[in-house]
């Protein structure tokens, strides 16, 4: 079996890969746990030396993976580019405080000396999507290779050419040859990897059912799992909003990656006084878009990862609108190669609705008017998905309150569109997953906090 890159934007193969055996993938597990026994041994400077080198390679190397990405999976080109430089700097922050963060954790008891202590536990098995290639995977490898732990990935199908190329980034920059190794495989032997008795944990960023598939089958082996999984973000937007502020961040959280990210801008609960004047200027900015070939610098919109995405979010607007939705800009299949698909907004949009309840993974934002701040905070949290949200007032204190304490999700944001950061931890709750990745937190998630007690 072969897995086949294929440029989304015009249909044509850019590569194809041979599908590794059975055989094969439990010789590079074998391999992969030779050589943890060694690394984790080795010294945080020595981790560190190496980290800072694989940032390096990323910003050297910037405009070429950022090619790579916009070949296999669409993504406009300088979006692609400034994503190297995100995990050059994910690269940059373990490096810088690995060491710190992990360091033992004396605490006072009636021993003489009682301290938590974090270890590395061994192989960390990824399955990772193709919305960002490699931000997915380094913001998981940077933590689990500097805590001591060793990597095995299995990327999207779609996505083999970025999957290789990290894999010989860590190569160049001088870790040993089995740290962190790409499995060429599809999803049948998901299973098998994770059932692997030298495999110690799985973290997967992707859908909520490709998440409970492999919860279930890692809970059946006692194997600690993270997951990153769908999401439908909420951004209210209160009476006493900066509009142009919240239009900014609705637009670039909404379409950044095409509109296909997780922590996408996805509901905009308005309140009834400001209704028509958010309406009319994210209309004006809807249709300032540009969707067309990701490598002209100015397109914003590039192409969907490929055809059948790009159908499944066309249904969703066509059923949102049989159910009463209206269609303000967009919602048309374009008469062109490729998998395109313009800046879609909808208005009207209520429970019942695609538009409310699922997870729209393309450029479709959908407008919700509320009567005021407690219907908004209700609707907002009208969903099964908890990863991010965004609340947009001038007051600070206000914004806080509702952030801090009333939005169901796992990071809420005032006046900003919601993104990840190395320094923070970021994860979601409900249907959107568990565990953190990221910040001091999610450096800790695959280490066996170890208790010492010396009498």
């Amino acid at each position: 079996m072969t897995l086949n890159s294929i440029n989304p934007a015009n249909g044509q193969e850019i590569a194809s890969y041979e599908e590794m055996t059975l055989g094969e993938v439990g010789t590079i597990i074998a391999d992969v746990n030779f050589a943890y026994q060694d690394w984790k041994q080795t010294s945080f400077a020595h981790r560190a030396t190496l980290l800072k080198r694989v940032g390096k390679i990323l910003q050297d190397r910037k405009e070429g993976l950022g090619r790579l990405m916009t070949l296999e999976m669409g993504k406009p080109y300088s979006q692609a580019v400034a994503e190297a430089n995100k995990c050059a700097s994910v690269c940059d922050y373990y490096a810088d405080n690995a060491e710190r963060i992990l360091a033992n954790q004396f605490i006072e008891t009636d021993a003489s000396k009682s301290y938590v202590a974090y270890r590395p536990i061994g192989i960390v098995f990824a399955i990772m999507p193709w919305n960002f290639p490699f931000w997915q995977v380094l913001r998981f490898a940077a933590p689990a290779l500097m805590a001591g732990n060793v990597g095995i990935l299995k990327h999207a199908s779609n996505v083999q050419g970025c999957a290789l190329e990290i894999e010989k980034i860590f190569h160049d920059a001088g870790f040993p040859k089995n740290i962190f190794r790409t499995l060429v495989i599809g999803s049948k032997y998901v299973k098998d990897v994770i059932n692997n008795p030298l495999v110690k944990a799985v973290t997967l960023t992707g859908s909520t059912p490709a998440g409970k598939a492999v919860a279930a089958q890692a809970g059946s082996v006692l194997k600690k799992t993270v997951l990153e999984l769908g999401g439908s973000d909420p951004y209210i937007i209160l009476e006493d909003a900066d509009l142009d502020q919240a239009i900014t961040a609705c637009m670039i959280g909404r379409f950044l990656n095409t509109g296909q990210s997780c922590i996408a801008a996805k509901r905009f609960i308005v309140v009834e006084p400001i209704l028509d004047e958010f309406r009319s200027k994210l209309i004006e900015a809807m249709k300032a878009q540009k969707w067309g070939d990701p490598f002209d610098e100015d397109v914003n919109i590039g192409p969907m990862v490929n055809i059948r995405s790009r159908d499944e979010v066309h249904e969703k607007v066509t059923a949102s609108l049989e159910n009463g939705a209206e269609l303000l800009v967009g919602g048309e299949v374009p008469d062109v190669e490729g998998a395109f698909y313009p800046a879609t907004l909808l208005d009207n949009v209520k429970p019942g609705m695609p538009a409310f309840d699922d997870e729209i993974f393309g450029p479709v934002a959908s407008i919700i008017p509320v009567k005021d701040e407690a219907e908004a905070i209700r609707l907002a949290n009208q969903t099964p998905f908890g990863l991010g949200g965004a609340v947009f007032t001038r007051d600070l204190e206000k914004g806080e309150r509702i952030a801090a304490n009333e939005i169901e999700a796992g990071c809420c944001f005032v006046n900003d569109f919601v993104r990840s950061d190395p320094r923070l931890p970021f994860g979601g709750i409900k249907e959107s997953g568990y565990g953190r990745e990221l910040s001091e937190v999610g450096i800790r998630e695959f280490t066996n906090m170890k208790t010492v007690y010396i009498r």
